[in-house]
């Protein structure tokens, strides 16, 4: 599936002369790795940033700490200074983050399955949250992995 949703990617974004990047902590690179497996992805893919902990954030993407401490790694805030923070580092045209529980283990507020996503662009910045529910680590991030290049794609659909 993610081979399709890239190929796509890459055939609108070279359309619109848009280069994207990524800003991942629970999936650890796996989209910047599904996007860089199709050929000439260079064109639009310039680099990636994996900010697995809330340091790296802070340092690479501009987080605030107190964004993390107010709402936590996991959240719609964090996200969102993520993907604005690696669309200025990257000096690229779209932007998506990823922050979540992969599990195993979370909490009531912040489950297993968890998983927070940003997308920013020059219309500006969404998020949104997804309950992937407690489907094991490696299927939680694979369904974000997914989902990240779903908005991706989405957002070089629009007109």
């Amino acid at each position: 599936m993610t081979e399709a949703l890239t190929h796509d990617i890459l055939r609108l974004a070279r359309a619109r002369g848009a280069t994207v990047t990524t800003a991942e902590s629970c999936t650890g690179g796996m989209v910047s790795a599904a996007i860089t497996d199709v050929a000439g992805s260079s064109d639009i893919f310039h680099r990636g940033f994996v900010t697995y902990s809330n340091a790296a954030k802070q340092d690479l993407l501009g987080v605030r700490g107190d964004t993390l401490s107010r709402h936590g790694a996991v959240s719609q805030e964090v996200v969102r200074e993520m993907a604005e923070g690696a669309r200025a580092a990257a000096d690229a045209d779209l932007a998506v983050a990823i922050s979540g529980v992969a599990g195993p283990g979370g909490s009531e507020r912040k489950p297993e399955g968890m998983v927070c996503f940003g997308l920013a662009s020059a219309r500006g910045t969404i998020t949104e949250t997804v309950q992937f529910g407690a489907l094991g680590r490696a299927k939680v991030r694979e369904a974000a992995t997914i989902r990240a290049l779903e908005l991706l794609l989405s957002a070089l659909s629009e007109d």
